[in-house]
């Protein structure tokens, strides 16, 4: 895949389509994400692909990082901050590997709202419906 500045977006448009995305979800979705960092990287790290066995780091989206809702109201709290990291190089990738019929815009949204469901504790059914909504508020 050609990786020039002046044929995709660079990380700050990642973070502004990130954003934008997020501000999208339901409400009631968002009001629970408070204190949840979104980051933008090129790829996972080292350490990330090591940890999670990936053949390469192309092979992850993004990753949520932290204490799910459903532990913190268990009590597991150890101070480890929340944060989504979404992999701007990966997901080029596969935006580019599916022939881009998907807009890159819903391929952020997607990936997003699967790792902010991590936080929730959400099941797939759950976050494909949270998606479905994201995405009929950009229409």
């Amino acid at each position: 895949m050609p990786n020039t500045a002046d044929e995709y977006p660079g990380i700050e448009d990642f973070e502004l389509m990130a954003r934008d995305a997020f501000d999208r979800l339901p409400a009631e979705f968002r009001r629970h994400c408070d204190g949840v960092a979104i980051l933008v990287e090129d790829f996972p790290d080292d350490e990330v692909c090591e940890d999670m066995e990936l053949e390469s780091p192309y092979d992850l989206l993004g990753l949520y990082e932290g204490i799910s809702m459903l532990d913190k109201a268990s009590g597991l709290i150890d101070g480890v901050p929340d944060v989504i990291f979404l992999y701007r190089e990966p997901i080029l990738d596969y935006w580019e590997e599916g022939g881009r019929e998907e807009s890159l815009r819903h391929i952020v949204t997607h990936v997003l709202v699967h790792e902010i469901g991590h936080h929730f504790g959400f099941s797939d059914e759950d976050m494909e419906r949270i998606e479905d909504a994201a995405m009929a508020a950009e229409e």
